[in-house]
């Protein structure tokens, strides 16, 4: 790594943990407890979230969103489940995965776009698979955050998690986080998170062509 990337990712990080903490009041039982779990939350960086800022604290709509937070049925939404299917129902902040063959249903907590302008909903695709993958900032994203670096590596930094999902459309993923605050909230440029065992766990059942549908 060279001399000015390095400089150049310290100045990433840094920024980050700032952007958690200048000027947000976060309040104490969502420094301490994970809304979803209810168990502590150790690790993470006063809610910075690198690939967006500050985490939104909306106690009120964590309320409302653990209780519409239930299993669904895959028919009002998909045609088949032919590949699998994946929702991810903005509303609740969840993400509902089915199997081909109906064998298997799971649900999960999820993040999600910090405003409206970075919301894309519709039907898509998974089109990659990447276990430990890399991440690089959006054009729009390096406009908006001159100072963060161009690239980062798999590992704890990566605002990727452990694996990711590539949707067909541009920039779009599925993917996981190491800042465990994030989930349940809005903290994304456009992606969707999930805790780092939920994503390993969805990359293993789902498969390239997997029917995604974000609404």
């Amino acid at each position: 790594m060279s001399k000015s990337v390095a400089m150049n990712r310290r100045a990433f990080l840094g920024t980050a943990a700032a952007m958690g903490t200048a000027g947000l009041v976060l309040p104490a039982a969502a420094q301490q407890v994970d809304p979803y779990t209810g168990q502590p939350i150790y690790g993470a960086t006063a809610g910075a979230t690198p690939d967006a800022g500050a985490v939104q604290y909306e106690q009120s709509n964590q309320r409302h969103n653990i209780s519409s937070f239930r299993a669904q049925d895959w028919r009002p939404y998909f045609d088949n489940l032919t590949n699998g299917a994946i929702l991810c129902d903005l509303t609740s902040r969840a993400v509902h995965y089915w199997s081909e063959d109906e064998s298997v249903y799971r649900l999960y907590p999820s993040s999600i776009p910090v405003s409206a302008d970075l919301t894309r909903t519709g039907r898509t695709e998974i089109i990659k698979k990447v276990e430990g993958p890399s991440w690089a900032p959006t054009p729009d994203m390096r406009k908006r955050n001159p100072e963060w670096p161009e690239f980062v590596g798999p590992g704890p930094d990566n605002p990727l998690g452990t694996h990711a999902l590539w949707l067909s459309w541009q920039y779009y993923r599925i993917h996981g986080t190491h800042d465990t605050r994030k989930i349940g909230r809005k903290s994304s440029n456009g992606c969707i998170g999930l805790y780092n065992e939920h994503i390993a766990e969805l990359f293993s059942l789902s498969n390239i062509g997997t029917q995604v549908l974000l609404i």
